[in-house]
């Protein structure tokens, strides 16, 4: 898309993105069966290269299964959540998870945000993954996520971790035609700039590619960075990157 440059559509990447490893997954999935089991380490946790690249090729293993088969994917990532002895595995597992609608995900959500809630590191990833689904319904799930007692707008990392993750990463939910993910991301910035407007600055960048959208995110686009530069008394750093833009 990025080549392209003009009129991208960011459903139609999405979709051709899921359909290209749904297909990897179903034609490999024997075999990605085997190299995960064949990956799975049999004594404790090691930090050393080999180890960590072992838990990688399981962990994608795993996620490519997962877009193959949600249903086979979804009861071994669950096991893995529960068995992990590491991080690493746990988060691979738990993102995962995040990607498969349905009760499981939803109990594994609150599950993991109950047990790692004195973990601000961990948290952190916690609000990502969220921010991260791919769903019509996510920008209200980050919503209601912004009245959770561990989420501040005076905590930049955590700003980063749902606004920022969502706006810059969620190319389909961000990019929805109807500006919502636009307009939600000018509210959030213009909230900013009064307190931190180099975050604010920041998270304003996720409108650089606007100009390559098609005609009708192009022009939610411009509508919301043109509220934004019509708005009194803004810092200079927010200024810069919205006049830009």
């Amino acid at each position: 898309a990025q080549e392209i440059a003009s009129d991208v559509d960011p459903d139609a990447v999405h979709a051709a993105r899921r359909e290209l490893r749904r297909r990897i997954g179903e034609r490999c999935l024997d075999r990605l069966q085997d190299l995960r089991a064949q990956l799975i380490p049999a004594g404790s946790y090691s930090p050393d290269a080999a180890s960590a690249g072992r838990r990688a090729l399981a962990n994608v293993a795993l996620d490519l299964i997962a877009a193959a088969d949600p249903g086979l994917g979804e009861g071994l990532a669950s096991r893995q959540m529960e068995s992990a002895t590491n991080m690493t595995d746990r988060l691979a597992a738990f993102s995962v998870l995040t990607m498969i609608p349905g009760d499981t995900r939803e109990r594994a959500i609150a599950e993991f945000g109950r047990r790692f809630q004195n973990e601000p590191l961990v948290l952190d990833k916690w609000f990502t993954l969220q921010a991260l689904i791919p769903e019509a319904g996510t920008l209200t799930r980050i919503k209601a996520l912004m009245a959770h007692p561990a989420f501040s707008m005076s905590n930049p990392n955590r700003v980063r971790s749902l606004v920022g993750s969502f706006a810059m990463m969620n190319q389909s939910e961000f990019h929805r035609p109807d500006a919502s993910g636009y307009n939600f991301l000018a509210d959030i910035v213009l909230e900013l700039d009064g307190s931190n407007p180099q975050l604010a600055a920041r998270l304003l960048t996720a409108f650089g590619p606007w100009r390559m959208m098609d005609k009708t995110r192009r022009d939610q686009a411009e509508r919301a960075l043109r509220r934004i530069v019509e708005k009194a008394s803004l810092s200079r750093d927010v200024v810069d990157i919205a006049q830009r833009s």
